[in-house]
């Protein structure tokens, strides 16, 4: 008997003792190596009139305000992937449990480039501000919008100094959000995230009809033509607001593959959603002359989420298309790794040899057009450098971790209750009494 009865204390040890197995997700390199291609053509989109006369060329490659909205979307696809959890209904309580430091610690992941970017190129930033005979006011109100990273907000500031950077600024307050957001849709079924994917969609429509509608649809302020509604255009491509929406799209589309069964697979080669996404660049080259707002609204976004989703999913077969395991390779994995240093330096770069006022001082004028292929070199060996010993420095993470630690405790209560309310015992309840 006293045998049977330590074999049952023995049998009943071992299975209490046993750890459930936890779901590991497995990386998904093929997303990081798609930020190449989308930051490569807004680089083009952003200088190629001074590369090039062709207006076909320019009238194709001038359509960056298409392409950043790839980049929202894969920044909440990774938000979702990493803070919620595989095959469950549920968020990752460790990682949104300081709402604050999640918000603190996204911003520390790019603030420190954009400062250093904004103090090395402050002189030159500042001098095309009095070139252009804004006064000191202005040209102070136009540092705080940069270094608060405010921008966004005032549509005709927007492109203040360093002009690409008006996308952290739209991310700034969607990192706020997010610690809200993110346990709300992690609890969708795939039901209720198709529901929300329609939803969001529509709601991003509304506003690029809002903006179209008082433009005729047009294609109008590109390379050639000059808007006559400037403040509606950029309400319409830098309000936080709609940067938001686009950053949930991802959320939800990196949901539904998170809740796939092993036995899904992806419906289609990824490669012609990706070709499909980019291809409606190509409507500006026809008849259909859609404005940008409804090419990035109507095709390019649908596609290139979808794309996110089935190359996700293919990447998690044994036998992943060509297309999945190009965007996956090192080289492809480590160019993604310098989209964002080089979209943070193309634009200062970019204004030493092409911002009339600055060229003229520097180099008695603009550069010539054959210039153009050495300042894209550029910008790629300058975005390789600064990742290399910036971006990736030990010394400037450490520093970014404990910033992000010591603003998340003294902004305590900002995003949550710092002090749990506690529920008094009824006696002291009736005492009060």
């Amino acid at each position: 008997m006293a045998d049977t009865k330590q074999v049952a204390q023995s049998s009943s040890m071992s299975q209490s003792s046993k750890v459930v197995p936890t779901v590991v997700k497995p990386r998904i390199d093929c997303i990081d190596g798609c930020r190449f291609a989308l930051v490569f053509p807004i680089i083009l989109g952003h200088f190629i009139r001074f590369g090039t006369d062709n207006k076909r060329l320019l009238k194709l490659l001038t359509q960056e305000n298409v392409l950043v909205g790839g980049f929202f979307s894969i920044s909440g696809y990774v938000a979702a992937y990493t803070t919620t959890k595989l095959r469950e209904r549920s968020h990752d309580a460790k990682k949104l449990k300081e709402p604050e430091l999640f918000f603190w610690q996204k911003v520390m992941g790019y603030y420190p480039l954009h400062f250093l970017v904004s103090t090395l190129g402050a002189p030159m930033f500042i001098a095309t501000d009095r070139l252009m005979n804004n006064s000191w006011r202005t040209t102070g109100m136009h540092a705080f919008l940069n270094y608060s990273l405010l921008q966004a907000w005032f549509p005709s500031e927007a492109e203040i100094w360093n002009p690409p950077t008006w996308f952290l600024s739209a991310l700034s307050f969607a990192n706020i959000t997010l610690p809200s957001i993110l346990p709300q849709v992690a609890k969708l079924s795939k039901d209720g995230l198709q529901k929300l994917l329609v939803a969001l969609s529509a709601v991003s429509l509304l506003q690029k009809l809002s903006y179209s509608q008082a433009w005729k649809f047009y294609c109008c302020g590109g390379f050639a033509e000059k808007t006559a509604h400037p403040y509606l255009w950029n309400v319409t491509r830098f309000h936080p607001f709609g940067a938001l929406v686009e950053i949930v799209i991802g959320v939800a589309a990196a949901r539904c593959v998170m809740l796939d069964d092993e036995s899904q697979k992806p419906s289609m080669n990824p490669l012609w959603l990706f070709l499909a996404s980019y291809a409606s660049l190509g409507l500006r080259l026809t008849t259909l002359n859609l404005n940008d707002a409804m090419i990035r609204t109507l095709l390019f976004m649908p596609l290139y989420t979808k794309f996110l989703v089935e190359m996700h999913r293919d990447c998690l077969t044994e036998n992943p298309h060509r297309i999945t395991r190009f965007f996956g390779s090192k080289s492809m994995t480590w160019l993604g790794s310098l989209a964002f240093p080089m979209f943070i330096l193309h634009g200062p770069l970019g204004q030493i040899f092409y911002k009339k006022k600055i060229a003229e001082k520097l180099w008695g004028g603009i550069l010539p057009k054959r210039f153009f292929p050495l300042y894209l070199l550029l910008v790629m060996v300058a975005g390789h450098f600064t990742n290399e010993y910036f971006v990736k420095s030990k010394r400037v993470q450490q520093f970014s971790t404990s910033l992000a630690r010591k603003l998340a405790d003294s902004t305590k209560g900002m995003l949550s209750d710092s002090v749990p309310l506690k529920r008094k015992p009824s006696s002291e309840l009736l005492a009060g009494a």
